[in-house]
């Protein structure tokens, strides 16, 4: 093609542009973010792709593809994979991210470049990216350290701290579907990066022209790429298993990666620290970035559908526990088989809560407790927690917003010396101080090691321990919906469901009154149903809401927030209720759940409402 032609492309696809935002087929942001990746030279490569999309007047796809510049979320910048598109996971979005990690930080450190290592998991394409993203480092002038094969998001966390990087690198999308990727970015503490450094990244991002390359293979031979050997490996797995309290090891168990690198940190702290009686779910086991063998290929472990697979050879091992870790294995969640053989999945709260009455029973027991000691948890994970370490003495934190590096920080900011444990609600927690994010291998070291403590003990399981903190503490009982509004137009649907929340949110759902709402993006509290300010509410600053309600059964809240991750708004529901007789623990449960049932299914039908 002549350069006239490809000048009278530009024309043409520039009017064709401004027609559609007239027609109202383009949003105003699209607009935007296409006319610079038509007109700057650094996006010449893609010119052919959006010309053929604008002919075929796919203005819906193009929405998708350009609605916004992929921003740095709670998880790191994550999206659907495509060919180009600066709202997707592409060639050029990810030389980007690389690029801003990279000029952000030499921007910082008086424009000299520093150390990086870069990992990636089993997903479609992360191999590639993450040769980019080292390639994109090398040609800054970093020394960049690479892990050739797939390892998962916490052992790169250790890494950036073992190897005394400035910056890193996660190549993953976490539990996203076959079709997403994502950019994980990572300062010199080995946490997910903060403000300010995010803003300043994803402004070096857009402010990207040329970015600066190196072929791979060469710059492996210019030792300007070091490939790690496994003796990393070896050091990240003793740094785990050095927090194992207990020698008690006879419990039974099945332990599926979904297809994921769970067997490069789960199972290898497992099997070293010696649970003969674990074995791996052959169907999940080989890396696979389609995760063909996962029902809905969708490889979440907070879904109990991902354990349908395993249930049966479960059953037919004799398996106490199945354990499950999502692709880039910094989660784990766990099934409990009862005393009728059923598998009963344990929600990340219950989780959470199991192990942090281990972790306090075992350093109170060994004298190792103070009220300098701490615990950390989110906004959105559960009181009991809380509860748990205000009874023990220590320190608590529990006003932090949903992201694990904001527990990373907490850590840093406290003392890491006197840190006991983090955990969220989804899944993620973390002890001891080689890292700083969550990880999937020492949570199930804590949970196999308790079950089998209890099991030599007393003969009872973790659900019989649960029941227990619950009579000692109350019933605790959370939950979580979402509604998933994908696309540009989705991003819309969010942004109508929080201005509704902020501005008319409901005055009952199922009979039980809203009261009060703490508005972490207004910093006020406000008293329902007028919505007028009562007080303050300091930091953190974020948009999250939390609603309390006034209940017969329990007392409720809900949270509501937009996924920093997904195209989705998340709801959790919490409740609490006393337990006043032992043997009154199940008909309390009975009677909550049906209540906080009740709740979501009034809430749902105030959404729908508002949508429609």
């Amino acid at each position: 093609m002549s350069e006239t032609d490809f000048s009278a492309d530009r024309k043409w696809a520039l009017e064709t542009i401004d027609q559609a935002v007239l027609n109202g087929k383009l949003l105003d942001s699209t607009r935007e973010n296409l006319v610079r990746w038509i007109r700057e030279p650094q996006y010449e490569k893609s010119l052919p792709g959006i010309l053929e999309l604008l002919k075929a007047e796919e203005f819906g796809r193009l929405n998708d593809l350009f609605w916004e510049v992929i921003n740095f979320g709670t998880g790191g910048r994550r999206g659907e994979m495509s060919d180009f598109g600066s709202a997707t996971i592409n060639e050029r979005t990810i030389a980007e991210s690389a690029h801003g990690l990279g000029s952000y930080f030499m921007h910082t450190n008086h424009d000299q470049p520093g150390r990086a290592v870069i990992a990636h998991d089993t997903r479609n394409r992360s191999p590639e990216f993450a040769r980019l993203t080292a390639t994109t480092l090398a040609a800054h002038g970093f020394e960049v350290f690479f892990f050739d094969t797939y390892r998962s998001t916490p052992e790169l966390s250790f890494a950036v701290r073992h190897l005394n990087c400035d910056v890193g690198a996660m190549i993953s999308a976490s539990h996203n579907a076959p079709s997403d990727n994502g950019f994980k970015a990572y300062w010199g503490s080995g946490a997910q990066v903060l403000t300010p450094h995010d803003k300043g990244i994803i402004d070096a991002v857009y402010k990207a022209s040329e970015i600066p390359t190196i072929d791979f293979n060469v710059a492996v031979q210019e030792g300007k790429i070091k490939i790690l050997d496994s003796s990393i490996d070896d050091d990240y797995l003793a740094e785990v298993c050095k927090l194992s309290y207990s020698d008690k090891r006879d419990i039974v168990a099945l332990f599926t990666p979904l297809h994921g690198v769970g067997e490069t940190n789960v199972y290898d702290v497992l099997k070293q620290l010696g649970f003969d009686g674990l074995q791996i779910f052959e169907p999940h086991r080989q890396p696979d970035g389609n995760f063909s063998n996962v029902p809905d290929h969708l490889p979440n472990p907070e879904r109990f559908e991902v354990f349908r697979p395993t249930l049966e050879p479960a059953a037919a091992m004799g398996a106490e526990l199945i354990l499950a870790s999502d692709p880039d294995a910094d989660r784990i969640a766990i099934c409990v088989r009862n005393g009728a053989g059923e598998y009963i999945p344990v929600t990340g709260n219950q989780a959470g809560a199991l192990i942090v009455d281990y972790l306090l029973r075992k350093r109170k027991a060994e004298g190792t407790l103070s009220p300098s000691h701490f615990i950390v948890e989110t906004l959105v994970t559960t009181p009991l927690i809380a509860d748990q370490g205000r009874k023990y003495n220590v320190k608590v934190v529990d006003d932090l917003l949903v992201g694990f590096k904001y527990i990373a920080q907490s850590m840093d900011n406290l003392g890491p010396d006197k840190f006991i444990f983090g955990a969220e609600e989804s899944l993620g927690y973390l002890a001891g101080e080689y890292c700083r994010d969550k990880d999937a291998a020492v949570a199930a070291m804590y949970l196999m090691e308790y079950a089998a403590e209890l099991k030599a003990d007393s003969g009872k399981t973790l659900l019989d321990q649960l029941d227990e903190l619950y009579r000692e503490y109350g019933f605790y009982l959370e939950g979580q919906t979402s509604k998933i509004c994908e696309g540009s137009d989705g991003q819309l649907q969010i942004q109508k469901l929080m201005k509704a929340f902020r501005e008319q949110p409901p005055k009952e759902l199922a009979g039980n009154r809203f009261l009060e709402v703490r508005d972490y993006e207004t910093h006020e509290v406000r008293d329902l149903p007028n919505n007028s300010k009562s007080a303050d509410l300091p930091e953190p600053a974020g948009n999250l809401m939390v609603f309390k309600l006034e209940g017969d059964a329990a007392r409720f809240r809900i949270a509501v927030r937009p996924s920093g991750t997904e195209p989705k708004i998340k709801f959790y529901y919490f409740a609490q209720a006393d337990v006043p007789v032992a043997d009154q623990l199940d008909a309390t449960k009975t009677t909550v759940r049906e209540e906080l049932t009740r709740l979501q299914e009034s809430l749902n039908g105030w959404i729908d409402a508002q949508l429609s």
